[in-house]
């Protein structure tokens, strides 16, 4: 059993559901980054997701696109992302970690051998946003030979024979994007949530996390009395971003303050379920 579907399991068993925080590698620098890594376990984080930096980041709004230019310009590059992860399983060999990023780094790192040196690293999931179904040959292959999920994307537009396409090319979860547009731009309400969800569940039986506007501690109780997980990035980013000083440099601020907030969400994602 995979560590993603270990941990869903575990969470399940106990009643409650998975808080998913977001870091983009390297932002503001490797180091800052790699200690947030670490340290959010402890502070409430269930999985987590690295973004890999990328110049075109189509599906993310301006706060996660400033901090993959910060990434870059600190020389984020796949090999560090997973030099990062490699750091990281050298202390935690449990808790889940996710990939985000985009296709065109992964085709330049070469898929197969991205694919050996991730699961080497401790990758345990990937969630490539620009790689629909129709081209997962590119992917699946290899992914599947050394253990990799490949999390899909589901959107409130996925629908009928499309829906079941998307899912039946999914392992790990299924990532909903409760909104039609990039991330951080708004949230989807309670009802729409709840009407979504038993859709995606007769599509699967793969844990859901819901993603792409959830900001506070409320709206990730929300999200997790409805679905498995709840994804937290713009936000987390944002409060990242606000502690940086006017060379975009790291302060004395930014981890506690990032990880304060992950605490909050943390306990209501706990507490959702009563």
């Amino acid at each position: 059993m995979s560590r993603i579907a270990r941990r869903f399991a575990a969470l399940k068993a106990q009643g409650r559901g998975a808080l998913i925080p977001y870091l983009q590698a390297c932002d503001p620098d490797c180091e800052t980054s790699l200690a947030l890594l670490r340290a959010m376990p402890g502070a409430g984080a269930d999985l987590i997701e690295i973004g890999v930096p990328f110049s075109d980041p189509s599906a993310d709004g301006p706060i996660i696109q400033a901090a993959a230019r910060r990434g870059l310009k600190a020389g984020s590059s796949m090999a560090r992302v997973l030099d990062m992860v490699a750091r990281f399983r050298a202390e935690d060999d449990e808790t889940p970690i996710v990939l985000m990023g985009y296709l065109n780094p992964i085709e330049a790192y070469g898929p197969a051998r991205f694919c050996a040196d991730a699961a080497r690293a401790g990758v345990d999931g990937l969630i490539v946003v620009d790689l629909p179904p129709e081209e997962a040959d590119l992917l699946e292959g290899a992914a599947a030979a050394h253990g990799l999920d490949i999390i899909r994307l589901v959107a409130p537009t996925t629908v009928g024979d499309r829906l079941g396409l998307v899912c039946g090319h999914a392992t790990g979860f299924i990532y909903y994007v409760s909104i039609t547009g990039v991330t951080g731009t708004r949230t989807a309400s309670t009802e729409e949530l709840a009407a979504a969800l038993p859709l995606l569940r007769a599509a699967t039986g793969l844990p859901v996390a819901i993603g792409f506007g959830i900001r506070t501690p409320e709206q990730a109780a929300a999200a997790v009395r409805v679905a498995d997980a709840a994804v937290v990035a713009s936000a987390l980013i944002a409060t990242l971003e606000g502690t940086l000083d006017a060379e975009g440099r790291a302060t004395g601020e930014t981890l506690p303050r990032v990880l304060a907030q992950l605490r909050a969400l943390a306990e209501a994602v706990r507490g959702a379920r009563g």
